[in-house]
């Protein structure tokens, strides 16, 4: 049985819309990180599941029990805010302790259950403090703290390290991927930073113009994106996408407008007839050569990673492209350099945008 389950949920707020047709299961346990730019959809649809917003149609199941009828009370959910919303005037063990108590559980028991969630946050030391003398940080894990002693069936994060600076996020980030293995409940996330997505989730859903676009696995979403928005929007730097002509070959051979031919891992017989195509192609899938090019970009910028080094070029008809090289790269702003392209690793994309992969590795 599935742990949550979405049946074509919609939403408007008067006449734009705001969700359209949204269906999805949820599995026991499992973390799924709702992701896509702002306006999207995805907040709405977290209050939605949540009860702090209405659906104009469709049902929320958790557990096998029809959800979208009930008070947010009832339901059975946890919902930790992007803004920690602790009351500043109680300790760190009252604000945990605070809706259980309001739900008349008995005292010995609220005990236990701060006690527990304490322990596997890691903040037992902070239980006597106030808020303002904690970092902010150690707020967003009693902020945690206080969805946990609920011991919900779900558990919905609303963009919960936004408020955090780099370095803490990415501590936190370790702390919550931590955290998944000791909660038995399925978490729904909602972010728009993909490393998030990435790093914490079984699956993630990306949303765009009210609907979802895909949903998978991480390296799934990242290797064989469903159409151009999921492999522009997933991926940094963004895929490049080059306008590109079907070569009159037995397999899917494209010419790109400086003449350069790239023999992809895609049957030709799964593309549109006679269609506009685009070759979409990841930094790493097009590296500076050594040896053999393929083609010849010149250099605009050159940006410095540390580990790897991105190239972003220009080729012979203006066409912009994205090419990585190693760590300790002696390429410089105006270089032409050569180019050597794994046409493998390449995607293409149709005219509506739908994107053709070869075999999965």
């Amino acid at each position: 049985m599935s742990s949550l389950e979405l049946k074509g949920v919609r939403k408007a707020f008067g006449a734009t819309p705001v969700l359209d047709e949204v269906s999805l299961s949820l599995e026991q346990r499992e973390f799924i990180a709702f992701l896509g730019p702002s306006g999207s959809g995805k907040s709405t649809l977290l209050r939605i599941i949540a009860g702090l917003e209405t659906a104009d149609d469709g049902e929320i199941w958790l557990e096998g029990q029809r959800i979208d009828t009930l008070p947010p009370g009832q339901r059975g959910i946890a919902m930790v805010f992007q803004h920690y919303a602790l009351y500043p005037h109680m300790s760190v063990r009252e604000n945990m302790a605070f809706g259980l108590r309001n739900a008349k559980v008995p005292r010995d028991e609220v005990t236990r259950r701060v006690d527990e969630a304490a322990r596997v946050l890691e903040i037992t030391a902070l239980l006597d403090r106030k808020p303002s003398e904690m970092s902010g940080g150690q707020r967003q894990r009693v902020a945690i703290g206080r969805a946990l002693v609920k011991q919900p069936k779900l558990f919905l994060l609303d963009e919960p390290l936004s408020n955090l600076d780099a370095a803490l996020r990415l501590r936190t980030r370790v702390e919550l991927a931590q955290l998944k293995q000791k909660v038995d409940a399925a978490v729904i996330m909602v972010t728009h930073d993909q490393a998030e997505a990435m790093t914490l989730a079984d699956r993630i859903v990306v949303m765009n113009d009210r609907r979802i676009q895909q949903v998978g696995a991480p390296m799934e979403i990242y290797s064989r994106p469903a159409n151009v928005f999921v492999a522009q929007f997933v991926g940094s730097p963004a895929m490049t996408l080059v306008p590109a002509a079907l070569e009159d070959t037995t397999s899917a051979a494209l010419k790109l407008g400086d003449g350069t031919i790239v023999q992809t891992g895609i049957s030709r017989e799964s593309l549109p007839a006679n269609a506009e195509l685009r070759l979409g192609l990841r930094p790493e899938s097009v590296r500076v050569a050594s040896g053999t090019a393929s083609t010849k970009a010149k250099v605009e910028l050159v940006e410095r990673l540390g580990e790897r080094t991105l190239i972003y070029a220009l080729l012979a008809d203006g066409q912009p492209i994205t090419a990585e090289d190693g760590a300790h790269s002696r390429v410089a702003i105006g270089d032409e350099v050569p180019l050597t392209i794994d046409g493998a690793a390449a995607h293409i994309f149709g005219p509506d945008g739908t994107g053709y992969h070869g075999p999965a590795a």
